[in-house]
Formats: structure tokens, sequence, C-alpha cells
């Protein structure tokens, strides 16, 4: 890998960690905006740490464990950081199974958003098809299906995966789904619960938004230390958007839909990469740039229209 790849890689980890973190920072400055100044000062220094860089370091360790269990927990640690041509080869033979379920994860919460979540309407179609939301279960269940039937041709751990991906995103969507509810709940009755019960709702839901973007990264690097970099950078981005420019950022009405349709891209190129697609390595964050490129030049344009 050059220096211009790697460049590109950890650049596209920062602009899409960012961007798919967007709602997590809207939420954060929300609870906090009801919270004590110390519980405040408290949860933007050891919270943010805890939940967003502690989590974002070790869940890349986590699902490479999850997809290669011969290495245990010290061997992936090594296997990161090691240019071992064997551990390299464990590696590479199990990025099929992670690639697949990562790929479908990516999917699922695509389809989710277009279908059932709502939305700024930034492309023509969308609103159709957000009337049509009974038919989301449909949809992911044959796609589902399609990626499990070719993948048993190939590997029926690769079915395996896709399978799991899919869990994955039901499980967590759920927590999400749940942390909707409880935000409500600490919004209207700020009074009514102490500033602990905020914190911790507020790592349950930062950990939560943790994965979307840790499973995306493997679109751009199966290189782990790459990914901590990247991710690390795109998370103390976030802090900054939480602290300092929440209000200006939320004026940027279409910043989701291009966090969304690059969620739709990673999911499609990591499958294509599990079924052995070779995928240019610059192909990623160059989608990526362009995609949440033109939806930000469509939410500057939007936002110059309203001010006249």
């Amino acid at each position: 890998m050059d220096v211009f790849s790697i460049i590109l890689i950890v650049l596209g980890l920062i602009l899409f960690e960012t961007v798919s973190s967007i709602d997590n920072a809207v939420i954060n400055a929300q609870v906090l905006s009801t919270m004590s100044e110390r519980a405040r000062r408290w949860f933007l220094l050891w919270g943010l740490l805890i939940a967003v860089f502690l989590l974002r370091g070790l869940l890349p360790f986590a699902i490479v464990w999850i997809t290669n269990p011969s290495l245990g927990p010290v061997g992936v640690v090594t296997a990161a950081f090691s240019s071992d041509p064997r551990i390299q080869e464990a590696v590479a033979i199990s990025a099929p199974i992670l690639l697949i379920g990562g790929g479908t994860f990516l999917i699922f919460l695509f389809f989710h958003w277009l279908f059932l979540e709502p939305k700024k309407f930034g492309l023509r179609g969308e609103r159709f098809i957000q009337s049509l939301g009974v038919w989301f279960y449909a949809i992911v269940s044959i796609i589902l299906a399609a990626i499990v039937w070719f993948a048993l041709a190939v590997n029926p751990f690769m079915a395996f995966g896709a399978v799991v991906g899919s869990t994955a995103f039901f499980i967590t969507h759920g927590f999400k789904e749940n942390a909707q509810q409880a935000e409500r709940s600490l919004l209207t009755k700020s009074q009514a619960r102490s500033d602990l019960s905020k914190i911790l709702y507020l790592e349950v839901i930062d950990a939560t938004f943790s994965i979307d973007g840790v499973v995306g990264a493997f679109a751009f690097t199966l290189f782990v230390p790459l990914i901590l970099l990247g991710n690390g950078i795109g998370a103390f981005v976030v802090r900054e958007i939480t602290i300092h420019s929440i209000e200006k950022i939320q004026k940027y009405v279409y910043l989701k839909n291009g966090a969304m349709y690059s969620i739709l891209f990673l999911g499609v190129i990591m499958i294509l990469n599990s079924f052995g697609f070779h995928i240019p390595e610059w192909l990623t964050p160059v989608i990526t740039a362009i995609v949440v490129g033109y939806f930000f030049i469509k939410s500057r344009s939007e936002l110059r229209n309203y001010a006249l």
C-alpha cells in the first residue's frame, strides 16, 4: 500500500465517520443541554473518551476476532500490526466472511432509512419509496435470501456471515429504537431524571452508533491501524461538532442523505469484495467524498435560497 492510498483511505474514514455520526452528535447536544454544567463537562471529557474512542478502538479488534477465533484476543492484536505472512493469510481467508456480514449490515441500514425513517427528501423518488414503508421487510428479506444463495455456492461460512450481519442490524436497530424513546423521556422530564441516568443513556447510544461507523470502516481497508487512525480523528471531529457547531451543522439538511447513500455504496463494495471482485483501494474514499460532497453542496444551495 503506497503513501497516497494510505492518505486517501484515512481521509475517507474521517469523512465517513464524521458524516455518519451527525445524528449521534445531535442527540448528544440535545441531552447535554438539559444537564448540569459539571455533568456536561464530565461527559464531554471522560464519557466521550469511553464511548467514542475506547469503543471505536476495541470494536475493530473484536470484529476481526469473531471472524478469526483461532487467533485468540492476543493473536488478533498481533495480527493487526504483524507482517507475518501466516497471520496475514489467516486474516485474508476470513476476510470474505467479515466483508459479507458487514456489507449486509450496511445495506439493511440504508434500506431502513430509505423506507421507514423520517428524512429531508434529497432525491426524486424518495418520497414515493417512503410511502411504501411496509415493503422494507420484504425487500431486505429478498436481498438476504439472494446473498445467502450466492454465498452458499462459494463458502457456507460466507452465507452464515450474511445472516450474522442481518442479525446484528436488527439487534442494534432495537437498541436505537429503545434509545429514541428514552431520549423523548429524558427531554420531556429533564428535571425528574438525574444527570447520572442521562450520562448512562449517552454512553449506550454512543456505543450503538459506534457499530455503524466501525463496520463501514472495513469497506475502506482491512488494516486495523488505519481504521483506528481514521475513526479516532473522525470521533474527535464529532466531539468538536457536539460542543461548538451542532446548530450550524443541523442547517445542512441533506448531510444525513449523503451519509446513508455512502453507506449503500460501502455495503455493495464490501459484498462485491467478499465474492472476489477486485475493487481499487482508492475507489471507496473517492465515492464517499463525491456522494457526501454532492449532498453538502445541495444543502448549501438550499441554505442560500432560504436566506434569500
